[in-house]
């Protein structure tokens, strides 16, 4: 069978505090979306979302964007980009336009989205996007397409997301450093909700809490839009601390110890259960770990209650985050957990009895070609942004003007242009 054809390819690169992940889709002329290629590697020069050594960044972007391109066979030169740090934050703003009752058209819209960049209100930030989310007909909600309708008056609700330019730019020249254009920088809420959630979620509210290495923001979903944004500097990584300075071992002893053992629910078999330290394998030349037996085991009990207490932490940070958000005091209160934090054992029922709320995790979809061990929450920023840069949503920066701008041309000027419209057509 003849392999599908493409009718054009994506990249992204989801660049977190854990791990950098990149990958290649192909968007095949019936509009499906295959993944071509996916690579990921230990995240450097990344702290709490932000670039801490510009060097560092920049070749792990580059070795994971590689590894792709070589599952991929094929080379891109632009990439869309995950960002979960800069400070980010959500706005919705409203803009409202007479029509006088008659039909709706095409310019009427076009005219209503050239209005509301009037209303947003940056305050010195950088707007990374800004989409318009749902239509209303006077004042009737759920409006998906307005084209064709009639009414008094037509308004739409703008998401705006913004970020600290600063932290942006930086993180958009360690790729470019990369030698790669990049497209869009998308924030990882955004993409993370693409890939985690159902439109239907989006639109009936929901809590999605992306569980990072160093980070943990948390998004309020509703009527198809973020309508809050929080971010939490705590994350997986913070677990991980605590389990090394706890037993009194490395780092990368504590995270395996974390993946491989930890749970965050306790059993009672947990104080009769010893589990080794060191990975089968490894030479054990390390320190013998606090409270350790004679072959260098620690009660599974003692590393639960570990990642049991910093959890308890963070979902006091997250109920904080909630309740700040005003999320719950509706019909909303599904809370949906995603990123690399996600994929600790027994997460949703500590969670859901922590917040009091009905709590799952979130999977990424299986996309055609998708390896399975990319299947993750870790991943799901990464799919998330492929699948962002597929739908290409619109952006209320991008729609025309909608009449013919001139410009008189006179002296270099006029001798510039002859020069490009012989360029053009010879």
């Amino acid at each position: 069978m003849a392999a599908p054809r493409l009718s054009r390819v994506l990249a992204a690169v989801n660049i977190g505090s854990f791990r950098i992940s990149a990958i290649v889709a192909g968007v095949t002329e019936d509009g499906d979306l295959i993944v071509l290629g996916s690579g990921h590697r230990a995240s450097q020069g990344i702290k709490r979302g932000y670039v801490t050594d510009m060097s560092a960044a920049t070749y792990a972007v580059r070795d994971a964007v590689e590894r792709a391109e070589k599952m991929a066979d094929t080379s891109v030169s632009s990439v869309w980009i995950g960002c979960s740090g800069a400070g980010l934050a959500s706005q919705v703003a409203e803009v409202e336009i007479e029509i006088g009752g008659r039909r709706i058209e095409q310019d009427d819209v076009d005219h209503l989205l050239r209005s509301a960049r009037d209303v947003i209100r940056p305050d010195g930030r950088m707007v990374l996007h800004a989409q318009p989310a749902r239509y209303r007909l006077d004042g009737a909600h759920g409006v998906a397409d307005p084209n064709g309708l009639h009414a008094e008056r037509l308004s739409v609700d703008i998401h705006v997301l913004l970020a600290d330019g600063a932290p942006v730019r930086n993180i958009t020249e360690a790729v470019q450093n990369a030698h790669l254009d990049v497209e869009s920088v998308v924030g990882s809420p955004i993409a993370a909700g693409y890939a985690s959630l159902s439109p239907e979620e989006r639109d009936l509210g929901v809590a999605l809490v992306e569980f990072g290495a160093q980070v943990t923001n948390v998004a309020i979903y509703s009527s198809g839009m973020i309508v809050g944004l929080a971010a939490i500097p705590m994350g997986s990584d913070d677990i991980t601390d605590a389990v090394a300075s706890a037993f009194g071992i490395r780092r990368f002893q504590a995270e395996r110890l974390k993946c491989v053992n930890g749970s965050a629910i306790a059993s009672p078999s947990d104080h009769r259960e010893m589990i080794p330290v060191n990975a089968p394998g490894d030479e054990e030349t390390g320190p013998v770990a606090r409270h350790a037996d004679d072959k260098n085991r620690i009660p599974r009990a003692e590393l639960v209650g570990v990642i049991t207490s910093q959890l308890g932490s963070l979902m006091e940070e997250i109920n904080k985050a909630l309740k700040s958000l005003n999320f719950g005091t509706d019909r909303s209160q599904q809370v949906v957990f995603t990123g690399g934090g996600a994929e600790l054992a027994g997460l949703a029922d500590f969670a859901q009895s922590a917040l009091g709320k009905p709590v799952r995790v979130g999977r990424v979809p299986h996309l055609a070609g998708m390896p399975e061990a990319h299947v993750k929450p870790g991943f799901s920023t990464m799919a998330g942004l492929v699948l962002y840069a597929a739908a290409d949503p619109v952006d209320i920066r991008s729609i025309g003007e909608g009449y013919q701008q001139t410009t008189s041309y006179h002296g270099l000027g006029l001798v510039n242009r002859v020069f490009r419209a012989v360029k053009e057509y010879f």
